[in-house]
C-alpha cells in the first residue's frame, strides 16, 4: 500500500512558489537568472566532491570534569574547541561551569582553534576540563549564566520579545516529546480511554471566537523557585585595598530559607563573606564554602536550591532543543498574560550601564557593523565550502546588525539619546549609536518636495531597503551597500544605516563621485562605477543611459540619477540611496501628455498617488521580461516558419506575418493584453501556429535558439533573411539588441528634474512606450493571474500576511489592493472567491486605520501612550458609543504641565489632541483613508456595521491591527458588543513593539540542491530526490543555524517523503521540527503553522497516535477560526480531517457534523460538481452506513456516483466503485428491512441473522486520510505492481491480526481526487 512513486499536488516548483505547497519567503526565483531564460549561475560545478567536503567523519572524545565521572562526547574535525565548552555549559550535569579551559596532555587548547588544527586530537583522547581563575568580565559571565539558567523555562522573555526568545506551544498539545509517545503510547490500541469532544468553540457552526485558548498555559511556566533574590549588591566595585585580595565584584542573595547571605566572587570563586546589607565586612565568613562556581556554593547553603536547581536542569534538557534555541530575528507576540514582575540583577544591569550592545562579548567594545558587513562579503566564494562559511558569515552579522538597529531606533524614539545635531527641530535630528546611523522618515530640508514631501520621505527608506536587497542577490564583486534596517515604531519611521567610513568628516557633495545629489540637477559619472553597475545591469534589467547635467553636458549612468557612489576612507566602492532601482509604476503616476494603454484606462489608471517614488516589484519586472521573451521566440519562429513555406515568393511575405517594419513596434492592441478573462488567454499567434502543428513550432523555436546564440557569437556568416526575422521580433517586443532578446528599463524616464539629449530621443521614446507596457502588463495579466490561482486553490491565503505574500509573488503592490478586491467583485466565480475577498477587505481596513494610527500616536507623550491606544482600539473596534479618554495626568494628579519637556516630543505640539477622537470620526476617516489611497468604497459608517456587511470578527480585525502596529494586548476575554461600557481599557495595553524591515541573506547552495530535490521528487525519483533534499537541510543549518522559515520548509518536505516511503516515526519526528520552528519563527496563529499542525495530526493518526492527532487537529482549527473564519476552503479540508479520525475513533455523531461542515464548504468553494465534493459525498456516506442509516447513506452515495459519471464517465474505476458501493449499500439496506419485517412478524422469538456493523479498519480511515491530503502511491512496473501486492498482503493479515472484522469494502485510491500530473514510468 505505501509503495511507489506518487504525487505532491500541492508541492509545486518553486518558480511559483505557491502558498499551498512548501513556500519559500521572499524567493525571487529570478535571482539567479540573467533577464529570465539563462541557466542557474553555479548549481551544479562539481557539487558531488564538494559535498564529501563537509561531511567529515566525526570521532569520539573523552571528557573528564571535575566531581563527575568521565563521559564520551562525539565531534567533528570542523568544530571549533569554544563548541565543545557550549556543549559543555549547555549539559545538565557540567551546566555550572563557565570558567574552565580544555587540556590535552597538560597542554591548553586554543578556543578559536579548529579541533582537526590540534596535533595529537584523535579518537578516544582524553580532554580535561580544568578550572580557571577569574577576571571581573569571567565572572559576570558566570552569573549571566547562571541567571539564565534558572530562567530557562520562563517565557517572559518571548513574551517581552527580547533576546530573540519566540512562544511554541506545540508541546502542550502532544504532552512532552512525540518521539517519546511513541514508544509509550503504542500499546493503547483500545479506544476506550480517548475523550474526543472538543471544546464547545471549536465545533463547526460556534459563533464565538475566545482569546485565552491562543496561549494556553503550559505547566513548566510555573517555574520552580530556587532562590528569592540573587542581585549586585550595593558595595559594587570592591575598594582598592580589597582588589588587591583579589575581590571582583559583590553578589547579594536571599535564599528561599529566608537567609540573606552577601557573597564575594573572586580570582578563586565564589564564598561567603561577613557583610549585611548596612555593614560591609568584605572578610571571608566562617565557614566560607570557597567553590569555584555558584552553584556549588548555593547548593551548600540552601537545601531548595539544591532540590529545585537540579530538577529545573532536568526539566530543562528535556525541552526538545528547538523549543531553546534563539530565533536569526526577533518574532513579537500580540499577546500576553499577566505576568508577575520579578527582580532580575542581569536585566536589571543591562538596563542602566552603558552596555551598549554586546561589549562584553567582543575585544574592542562597540562593533565596527560597516566593517563586518563588509568584509564577510570580500570572504572567498570559489568552492562550496567558502561559499558556506561566507553565507553563514553575512547571515550571522545581518542577523546582529538588524538586532542592534532595532534596539537602538527604540532607544531614540523614546528620546534617549543625545542628537548629533541637538540645536536643530527634531524632526531634522541625526542620531549616532552603536556604530549605527539613525534618521527620521521625515522630509527635511525639502529632499523630497518634488516627489510627495513626508510621504515620500516615508517610503524612500522601504524602496531603498529594496534596493540593497536586490544589489546584495546579485553579489557584485567590488560593490558595496549599506547595512540597512527600517523600523517603524511608536508612529515613527527610523532608518537605521551602517556607516561608510569617513563620510562623517566630509561634506556630501565633496564625496559623491558618482549619481546626483538633487535629484538630477547636477550629475557626475565615474568609470570604476558604471564597470561596476554594468554586471548588475542585466540581472536586474536596467539601461545604460546619458542624461544632461546643469552645463547641458552629456554624463553616462547606469542605475537613477539618485543612487548615489561614494568610495570610503577604506577604498571601497559604495552605492547608496537605492530607492529606485526599479522602473516607475506609471499607473500611479500620471504624467502631462502621456496617454496609457487602454486596459489601464479601463481600470481608472493613471491614478494620482500621494508620492512620486511608485516603482514596480523585481517580481513583476522578471514576469514581464519572460512574458515578453516567449513573445520574441514566438514571433521569430512563425517567421522562420513562414519563409521555409515560401521560399520562392522571397521577402514580400514576410512582412504579412509578423509586425511589418513600418507599423506599431510592439503588437500591443490585442495581441500582448487583450482583456482576456482569466484562462482564457489565447492570443493571435498562439491560433496561427497551432494550425501548424505542435512539432512545427517546437522545431522553429528550436531554430530560433540556435539562431540567436549563432548570431551572438558573431562567428559565422548568417542568412541576411534570418537576420531580418530575429530584427523583426526585437523590434517587435522592445528589445534594446536589434541581434538578440534584450529587454532593460532606463529608471529616470518620467523622473522630475532629470533630462535627456537629443542624441537619445527615439530610445526614450522606446522607454516610454516599455514602461507602459510593463504598467499594463501588471493590471491585465498579473491581477487576473492571481485570481485565477486563487480559483484553482493554487494560492490559499488565509490572512492578510499571506494574502500580501500571494499579491508579492507576483509583483503586485498594496496599492492595488482596492483594484484586486475589485476585480474579484466583478469575475464571474465571485462566490468561489468569498474567501480572499474577505481577508481584501479586512486588510483595506486595517491599513487604512493602521495609516491614521501612525499619525494619531506620533501626537502622544510616552505618560499617556497606553491609554492612547486603548482609546484608539475602543473607537476601532468596540461598540460603546462614545468611549472618553483617560487623559494621563490621572496617576499622578499634577495638574502643572512642565513647559520645557514638552518640545522633546516629535509629533504635534498638542499632546492630547488624540483624546478627542470618537468612533464615528475614525471610522469616517477609514473610508476616506480606504478611497483615496487604495481608491475603494468601504460600504460602512461603524465597526458593527463593517462586521454585517462584509462578514468580518471583531477578533481577527484585532489580530490585523496589532500585528500591523505592534501593540502587545492582556491575553483575555474581551466583549466587543457592549453598549455600556468600552472593550479596552489601560490596563489591556501591555507594550508596543517596533515593526522592523531588514535583509534576509540567502544560502544559495542549499537553496539549488532544494530545488533539485523538489523536482526529482516531482519526476517520481523518490529516493534521490529525499537525499538531495537531506544535503539541503544540512546546507541550510550549514548557514542559517538551527532556525530558520526556509528550513521548516525543507523539513515539512522531507517528513512528507518520509512517510510516504513508510518510515512514519522519522516522519514524525521531522515534521515536530517543522512545526516548532514554525512557531517559533513565523508565530504561533500563522497560517503556515496552521498547516504544518495539520500535518503532523496525518503522521501522528498513522502512528497511531488518535487522541494526539485528534488534539492537533483540533487546535489547527481553533486558529484558524481565530486568524479567518470557519469559511474557508482549507477549513474543509481540515473538518474532512476531524470528521475521519473521529469516524476511525466511532464518534459517528461527531463525525458527522465535521464531514458534512466540510461538504457545505467544498460545495461552495469547489462548485457542486467538483471531485472535491463526490468525495466529501462518500465520506459522509460511509459514516452513515456505520450507523446503519442506510437511507442516508445512499443518498449521498447517489450524489457522489452522479459527480463521477458526469464527469468522468462511466467506464472510469472511480465510478464503478461507487456504483459497487450504492449496490453493497442497497443489500445492507434490503437485508436490514428484512431482519426488521422478521421481528416485527415474530417477535422475540425471530431468527436473527446478525447484521454486519462494523467500525471502519484504522487502515481504510488512514487510505482516505491519504486520499484528501493528497498524498497518493502511484506503483509503475510489473515489478513494483509485484512488490506491492505482497506488501499489501503482509499489511492485511498485520491488520486482520491486530483486528477480527474488517470491513468490507476495499477502497482504491484514485489520481483524480486532487487532479495532479501523470508520472511515466522511468
Amino acid at each position: 500500500m505505501m509503495m511507489g512513486p506518487f504525487l505532491f499536488p500541492e508541492e509545486p516548483p518553486l518558480s511559483l512558489a505557491l502558498m499551498n505547497g512548501d513556500r519559500l519567503h521572499e524567493h525571487h526565483t529570478g535571482e539567479a537568472r540573467v533577464n529570465g531564460h539563462e541557466e542557474l549561475a553555479h548549481a551544479d560545478e562539481g557539487n558531488d566532491q564538494e559535498v564529501i567536503v563537509i561531511q567529515d567523519t566525526g570521532f569520539t572524545v573523552k571528557i573528564h570534569a571535575p566531581g563527575i565521572e568521565p563521559f564520551p562526547l562525539q565531534v567533528s574535525p570542523q568544530e571549533m574547541v569554544q563548541e565543545i565548552h557550549q556543549v559543555l555549559m549547555d549539559r545538565e550535569d557540567t551546566c555550572h561551569r563557565t570558567c574552565f579551559s580544555l587540556q590535552l596532555d597538560g597542554n591548553v587548547l586554543d578556543n578559536f582553534a579548529e579541533l582537526k588544527t590540534i596535533e595529537g586530537l584523535q579518537e578516544d583522547s582524553v580532554l580535561k576540563v580544568v578550572e580557571e581563575p577569574y577576571t571581573v568580565r569571567e565572572a559576570r559571565i558566570h552569573v549571566r549564566h547562571i541567571r539564565d539558567l534558572l530562567k530557562s523555562l520562563d517565557p517572559s522573555d518571548a513574551f517581552n520579545g527580547v533576546d530573540c526568545n519566540s512562544l511554541s506551544f506545540l508541546s502542550v498539545f502532544t504532552e512532552g516529546d512525540l518521539g517519546d509517545c511513541g514508544k509509550r503510547k503504542k500499546k493503547s490500541m483500545e479506544m476506550e480511554q480517548i475523550d474526543c469532544t472538543p471544546p464547545e468553540h471549536i465545533l463547526p457552526g460556534s459563533k464565538e471566537r475566545p482569546l485565552c485558548p491562543l496561549q494556553p498555559q503550559n505547566r513548566d511556566w510555573k517555574p520552580l523557585q530556587c532562590l528569592k533574590v540573587l542581585t549586585m549588591s550595593g558595595w559594587n566595585p570592591p575598594p582598592g585595598n580589597r582588589k588587591m585580595h583579589g575581590d571582583l565584584m559583590y553578589l547579594y542573595v536571599i535564599t528561599m530559607e529566608d537567609r540573606h547571605v552577601s557573597i564575594t566572587a573572586s580570582t578563586r570563586g565564589f564564598y561567603l563573606n561577613q557583610s549585611t546589607a548596612y555593614n560591609f565586612s568584605p572578610k571571608p565568613a566562617n565557614p566560607s564554602f570557597l567553590s569555584h562556581s555558584l552553584v556549588e556554593l548555593l547548593n551548600q547553603i540552601s537545601p531548595t536550591f539544591k532540590r529545585n536547581f537540579a530538577s529545573l536542569q532536568k526539566k530543562r534538557v528535556q525541552r526538545h532543543p528547538l523549543e531553546r534555541i534563539s530565533t536569526p530575528f526577533q518574532v513579537y507576540t500580540w499577546t500576553a498574560p499577566l505576568a508577575e514582575h520579578a527582580m532580575d540583577c542581569v536585566r536589571a544591569e543591562d538596563a542602566y550601564t552603558s552596555r551598549l550592545g554586546y561589549e562584553e562579548h567582543i575585544p574592542g567594545q562597540t562593533r565596527d557593523w560597516n566593517e563586518e558587513l563588509q568584509t564577510t562579503r570580500e570572504l572567498p566564494r570559489k568552492n562550496l565550502p567558502e561559499r558556506l562559511l561566507r553565507e553563514r558569515a553575512i547571515f550571522k552579522v545581518h542577523s546582529d546588525f538588524t538586532a542592534a538597529a532595532t534596539r537602538g531606533a527604540m532607544v531614540v524614539i523614546d528620546g534617549n539619546v543625545m542628537a548629533i545635531n541637538p540645536s536643530e527641530e527634531t524632526k531634522m535630528q541625526v542620531f549616532i549609536w552603536n556604530n549605527i546611523f539613525f534618521s527620521l522618515g521625515f522630509d527635511v530640508r525639502d529632499h523630497y518636495k518634488d516627489f510627495g514631501g513626508d510621504v515620500a520621505a516615508y517610503v524612500a527608506p522601504t524602496n531603498d531597503l529594496n534596493g540593497v536587497r536586490t544589489y546584495n542577490a546579485v553579489d557584485v564583486e567590488g560593490l558595496y551597500t549599506l547595512g540597512t534596517v527600517v523600523v517603524d515604531y511608536r508612529g515613527y519611521r527610523m532608518t537605521a544605516q551602517s556607516i561608510i567610513p569617513g563620510i562623517l568628516e566630509r561634506e556630501q557633495e565633496q564625496s559623491v563621485i558618482y549619481g546626483s545629489i538633487d535629484f538630477g540637477k547636477t550629475v557626475v559619472s565615474h568609470p570604476k562605477y558604471l564597470e561596476l553597475l554594468e554586471k548588475t545591469s542585466r540581472p536586474l534589467k536596467i539601461q545604460k543611459h546619458p542624461v544632461l547635467n546643469d552645463k547641458d553636458e552629456e554624463v553616462e549612468l547606469c542605475s537613477s540619477v539618485e543612487c548615489k557612489g561614494i568610495i570610503g576612507n577604506n577604498g571601497r566602492h559604495y552605492i547608496l540611496d537605492l530607492l529606485r532601482t526599479f522602473p516607475p509604476d506609471l499607473n500611479f503616476l500620471p504624467v502631462d501628455g502621456e496617454e496609457m494603454p487602454e486596459e489601464c484606462q479601463k481600470m481608472g489608471f493613471p491614478k494620482l498617488h500621494r508620492h512620486k517614488l511608485a516603482c514596480l516589484r523585481q517580481e513583476v519586472v522578471d514576469a514581464f521580461v519572460e512574458h515578453r521573451y516567449l513573445m520574441f521566440m514566438k514571433l521569430a519562429a512563425l517567421q522562420l516558419m513562414q519563409q521555409k513555406a515560401s521560399q520562392p515568393e522571397n521577402a514580400g511575405s514576410l512582412e504579412n506575418g509578423g509586425s511589418p517594419p513600418g507599423s506599431s513596434p510592439s503588437p500591443e492592441n490585442g495581441v500582448e493584453e487583450g482583456e482576456n478573462p482569466p484562462g482564457e488567454e489565447q492570443r493571435p499567434e498562439e491560433e496561427k501556429t497551432e494550425g501548424k502543428g505542435e512539432e512545427d513550432c517546437v522545431a522553429g523555436l528550436e531554430q530560433v535558439k540556435e539562431l540567436t546564440e549563432t548570431i551572438a557569437s558573431d562567428d559565422v556568416a548568417v542568412d541576411p533573411k534570418s537576420k531580418e526575422v530575429i530584427q523583426n521580433a526585437c523590434k517587435a517586443v522592445g528589445s534594446i539588441s536589434t541581434t538578440s532578446f534584450d529587454i532593460r528599463f532606463n529608471l529616470d524616464i518620467f523622473s522630475p528634474g532629470v533630462r535627456f539629449p537629443e542624441s537619445s530621443k527615439e530610445q526614450v521614446q522606446d522607454q516610454k512606450r516599455l514602461l507602459k507596457d510593463a504598467a499594463a502588463f501588471l493590471v491585465s495579466y498579473q491581477i487576473p493571474g492571481l485570481v485565477k490561482d486563487c480559483l484553482d486553490h493554487t494560492m490559499l491565503p488565509m490572512d492578510g500576511a499571506t494574502l500580501v505574500e500571494a499579491m508579492h509573488q507576483r509583483g503586485i503592490n498594496m496599492r492595488y489592493l482596492g483594484k484586486v478586491v475589485d476585480f474579484i467583485t466583478k469575475t464571474p466565480a465571485r462566490t468561489q472567491l468569498d474567501h480572499i475577498y474577505k481577508i481584501g477587505i479586512m486588510e483595506l481596513i486595517t491599513r487604512s486605520a493602521k495609516h491614521i494610527f501612525k499619525i494619531y500616536l506620533q501626537g502622544v507623550e510616552l505618560s499617556g501612550l497606553s491609554a492612547a491606544i486603548s482609546h484608539f482600539l475602543n473607537c476601532f473596534l468596540s461598540c460603546f458609543p462614545n468611549p472618553v479618554a483617560h487623559l494621563p495626568a490621572d496617576e499622578l494628579g499634577s495638574k502643572k504641565k512642565n513647559k520645557r519637556r514638552r518640545n522633546r516630543n516629535l509629533g504635534a505640539a498638542d499632546n492630547t489632541a488624540w483624546a478627542t477622537m470618537s468612533p464615528q470620526e475614525l471610522w469616517k476617516n477609514i473610508c476616506l483613508e480606504a478611497k483615496s489611497y487604495f481608491d475603494f468604497g468601504l460600504e460602512c459608517e461603524s465597526v458593527d456595521q463593517a462586521v454585517e456587511v462584509y462578514n468580518l470578527q471583531k477578533i481577527t480585525l484585532l489580530r490585523e491591527i496589532s500585528l500591523k502596529t505592534g501593540i502587545q494586548i492582556l491575553l483575555k476575554e474581551y466583549n466587543f458588543d457592549s453598549r455600556h461600557k468600552p472593550t479596552f481599557t489601560e490596563e489591556d495595553i501591555l507594550n508596543i513593539f517596533p515593526v522592523v524591515k531588514h535583509v534576509n541573506p540567502k544560502a544559495s547552495d542549499a537553496f539549488h540542491f532544494f530545488q533539485s530535490g523538489q523536482a526529482k521528487v516531482q519526476q517520481g525519483f523518490l529516493k534521490e530526490g529525499c537525499e538531495l533534499i537531506s544535503e539541503a537541510l544540512n546546507l541550510f543549518n550549514n548557514v542559517y543555524g538551527a532556525m530558520h522559515v526556509e528550513i521548516c520548509a525543507c523539513l515539512r518536505l522531507l517528513a512528507r517523503l518520509n512517510y510516504i516511503m513508510g518510515d512514519y516515526s522519522e516522519a514524525l519526528s521531522n515534521q515536530q521540527k517543522a512545526v516548532l520552528m514554525s512557531e517559533r519563527v513565523l508565530g504561533i496563529e500563522h497560517p503556515n503553522t496552521i498547516q504544518e499542525y495539520m500535518h503532523l495530526a496525518l503522521y501522528c493518526f498513522a502512528s497511531t497516535q488518535l487522541s494526539t492527532a485528534l488534539n492537533l487537529l483540533y487546535r489547527a482549527r481553533y486558529l484558524m477560526l481565530l486568524v479567518f473564519g470557519e469559511d474557508h476552503p482549507e477549513m474543509a479540508l481540515l473538518d474532512n480531517n476531524i470528521g475521519l479520525v473521529l469516524h476511525g475513533v466511532m464518534e459517528y455523531d461527531l463525525a458527522l457534523r465535521f464531514l458534512e461542515n466540510a461538504l457545505v464548504i467544498n460545495s461552495k468553494y469547489h462548485g457542486a460538481k467538483s471531485l472535491k465534493v463526490a468525495l466529501s459525498h462518500h465520506l459522509v456516506a460511509r459514516v452513515y452506513e456505520s450507523k446503519a442509516e442506510f437511507r442516508s447513506a445512499l443518498q449521498h452515495e447517489k450524489e457522489g456516483y452522479t459527480i463521477y459519471k458526469n464527469q468522468l464517465g462511466e467506464h472510469h474505476e472511480k465510478t464503478k466503485e461507487s456504483s459497487e458501493y450504492l449496490k453493497y449499500l442497497t443489500q445492507q439496506a434490503v437485508a436490514l428491512q428484512r431482519t426488521m419485517n422478521e421481528i416485527y412478524r415474530n417477535g422475540s422469538n425471530a431468527n436473527i441473522v446478525p447484521l454486519k456493523f462494523t467500525a471502519p479498519s484504522m487502515a481504510s480511515v488512514l487510505e482516505q486520510l491519504n486520499v484528501i491530503n493528497g498524498i497518493l502511491f502511484i506503483p509503475l512496473s510489473q515489478k513494483d505492481l509485484e512488490n506491492l501486492k505482497a506488501e499489501v498482503q503482509r499489511r492485511q493479515q498485520l491488520q486482520e491480526a491486530l483486528k477480527s472484522s474488517e470491513q468490507p469494502e476495499s477502497e482504491e485510491k484514485s489520481p483524480e481526487e486532487s487532479q495532479p500530473v501523470t508520472v511515466m514510468p522511468p
